[in-house]
C-alpha cells in the first residue's frame, strides 16, 4: 500500500476464504513437505558416508539458526507475507522487495525440476511397458503441465483445499521415509551394509571439491521459512508456529539422515544416481530380499511426495506477489483476491504461466537429463540470498526482550549469516567432472545477476511515487 495508506478493499467473503484455514496440524505437515525433499537423500548418498557426519553439521550450521530467527521473527512479526515483511520492516521497502522478489522468482525454475522428478518415478509406476518414456520430451512436457495444472487449481479454489495435496505430500514423506529406512535395516540385517562406515569413509573431505557439496546439504535443509508467508492464515500463528517448527525438525532430520544411510547400505560407494538414487536403491533391496511390488509402492509414494511439494511451494510464494501488489511494486491485480474463493489468483496464475515458460525453456536443445541438470542448478546460489535477509532483519529488528535470548538471536543470526555467505561462494565452484568450467560460472552467476537486475528493474519502475522524490523515507 502507499505509505500512509490504505490496503485494497477486501470483502467479507474474499477475506473469509483467505485467513485462518490452517491449524497446527497442517502448519506441521505443511513444514514437513516444504522441508524435506527425498531427491536430497539421492544428493547427499551419492557423495558417499562421509554426508553423515556432515548432515550434522548442518543441522547445527543451517537448521538451527534458520529455526530460530523464523520463530522468533513470527512470533513477534505474524504478517502475511512473512520473509518479505520482516525483510521491508528491517531494511526499507527496497530491501523488503527485492529479498520477496528473489524468493519469488528462485522457486519458479525449481517447479519444473520437481515435476521431472515426480514424471521420472511415475514410470517406475506404471511398470518396464513405458519405461522407453524415460527419454521422451513429450512426456515430461505434458505430465509436468498436468500436474501443474492440478495443482494450482487446488490452491486458486484455497487452501482448504490445497492443504488436502500439501498433506497427502507430507504424509508420503513419512511413508516413503519409512519404508525407505525399513527397507535398509532389513538389507543390513541380511547382507550388511554396501558401503563401509569406517572412521576413514566417516571423515568429511576438507579439499574445495569436497566443501563444495556442502552448500548442497545446507541447501537441503531450508524450508522452515516459507510458512511465514501465510501467517494470515494460520489460526494464532504467534503459538502455532514455534510448536510446529519445534515439531517438524526432527521429523524432517531423521527422514534425511535415515534416508541417506538406507541408500548406502543399499547400493555400494560410486554407484549411487544423484537423480534416482533412492528409487534405485529401492529396487537393489527388492532383489536382494526377493520382494515384489516395493519399487512400484516407493514410485507412486515418490510421485505424491513430488506433487505435495509443488502445491505446497505453489501456494506459499504466491503471496510474496500478492502482498506486493498490496504495496503497489506490481500492478494492482496481484493484490486482488479471488471473488469466490478469496485467494490471490492473479498471483497464482501468473506464476503458472512462467512455470510453463521454465518447462518449455529447459527442454531446448537438451536432453530430459541435462534439462534437470539445468533447473535445478538455476536456483541453488540465488536460494540462498534471501536468508541474508531473514538473518539480517533478526539482528537489527527489536524481537526479544530478555538480554540472554537477544544474545542468543544475534549469535544465531551471524552464524547463520556465515553459514549462507560460505554456501553461496561454494556453490559457484564447479563440480570436478565438468568439461567447461568457466561456462558453468557463467550460467550461475549470469542466471543470478538475471534474477536480481529484474526486480531492482521493477521496483525502479514501480515503486510508489512517494518513494521517487527526493528524501522519501528519510
Amino acid at each position: 500500500m502507499e505509505p500512509g495508506g490504505a490496503p485494497p478493499e477486501i470483502s467479507p467473503r474474499a477475506t473469509a476464504g483467505l485467513r485462518k484455514s490452517l491449524s497446527f496440524r497442517d502448519v506441521f505437515l505443511f513444514l514437513v513437505t516444504a522441508g524435506v525433499n527425498l531427491q536430497w537423500v539421492a544428493t547427499a548418498a551419492a557423495a558417499g558416508p562421509s554426508v553423515m557426519v556432515v548432515w550434522f553439521i548442518g543441522l547445527f550450521a543451517m537448521t538451527v539458526p534458520l529455526s530460530w530467527c523464523t520463530i522468533r521473527l513470527a512470533a513477534q512479526h505474524p504478517d502475511e507475507g512473512g520473509l518479505y515483511v520482516w525483510s521491508r520492516k528491517a531494511f526499507g521497502e527496497a530491501g523488503g522487495f527485492l529479498c520477496g522478489w528473489i524468493y519469488w522468482m528462485t522457486n519458479l525454475p525449481y517447479f519444473p525440476g520437481v515435476l521431472y522428478f515426480a514424471a521420472g518415478n511415475g514410470l517406475f509406476l506404471m511398470g518396464d511397458r513405458f519405461r522407453h518414456l524415460s527419454s521422451d520430451r513429450g512426456y515430461f512436457i505434458v505430465f509436468s503441465l498436468c500436474a501443474l495444472a492440478l495443482a494450482t487449481w487446488m490452491n486458486l479454489v484455497g487452501l482448504s483445499v490445497a492443504k488436502r495435496l500439501n498433506n497427502l505430500g507430507a504424509h508420503a514423506r513419512w511413508v516413503g521415509g519409512l519404508l525407505l529406512i525399513g527397507l535398509g535395516a532389513a538389507a543390513y540385517a541380511r547382507f550388511g551394509s554396501q558401503t563401509p562406515f569406517d572412521r576413514a569413509h566417516l571423515t568429511p573431505a576438507l579439499d574445495l571439491q569436497g566443501l563444495v557439496f556442502w552448500s548442497t546439504i545446507a541447501f537441503a535443509l531450508t524450508g522452515l521459512e516459507s510458512v511465514s508467508f501465510m501467517g494470515d492464515e494460520i489460526h494464532d500463528a504467534r503459538r502455532v508456529v514455534p510448536r510446529a517448527i519445534a515439531a517438524a525438525v526432527p521429523i524432517i532430520f531423521i527422514i534425511y539422515y535415515l534416508g541417506t544411510a538406507a541408500v548406502l547400505v543399499a547400493l555400494p560407494l560410486g554407484e549411487v544416481s544423484g537423480l534416482q538414487g533412492v528409487i534405485e536403491a529401492v529396487a537393489a533391496i527388492e532383489t536382494r530380499l526377493g520382494l515384489h511390488g516395493v519399487t512400484r509402492l516407493m514410485a507412486g509414494i515418490l510421485l505424491v511426495h513430488s506433487l505435495g511439494s509443488v502445491g505446497a511451494w505453489l501456494g506459499a510464494v504466491a503471496r510474496i506477489p500478492y502482498v506486493a501488489g498490496i504495496d503497489r511494486f506490481l500492478p494492482k491485480g496481484f493484490a486482488t483476491l479471488h471473488p469466490r474463493w478469496g485467494t490471490p489468483h492473479v498471483a497464482l496464475l501468473t506464476q503458472a504461466v512462467v512455470t510453463v515458460v521454465f518447462i518449455l525453456i529447459g527442454q531446448a536443445g537438451t536432453s530430459v537429463a541435462g534439462a534437470y541438470e539445468v533447473l535445478v542448478g538455476m536456483m541453488v546460489v540465488i536460494y540462498m540470498l534471501p536468508f541474508l535477509f531473514l538473518y539480517g532483519a533478526a539482528l537489527r529488528l527489536p524481537l526479544d526482550d530478555s538480554p540472554f535470548r537477544r544474545a542468543v538471536t544475534r549469535g544465531l543470526a551471524l552464524l547463520g549469516i556465515l553459514t549462507v555467505t560460505a554456501a553461496i561462494g561454494l556453490a559457484m565452484v564447479p563440480a570436478a567432472h565438468e568439461p567447461n568450467k568457466a561456462l558453468a560460472v557463467l550460467k550461475i552467476a549470469g542466471s543470478t545477476a538475471v534474477m536480481v537486475g529484474s526486480g531492482v528493474l521493477v521496483y525502479l519502475f514501480r515503486r510508489p511515487r512517494s518513494l521517487r522524490s527526493p528524501g522519501a523515507g528519510a
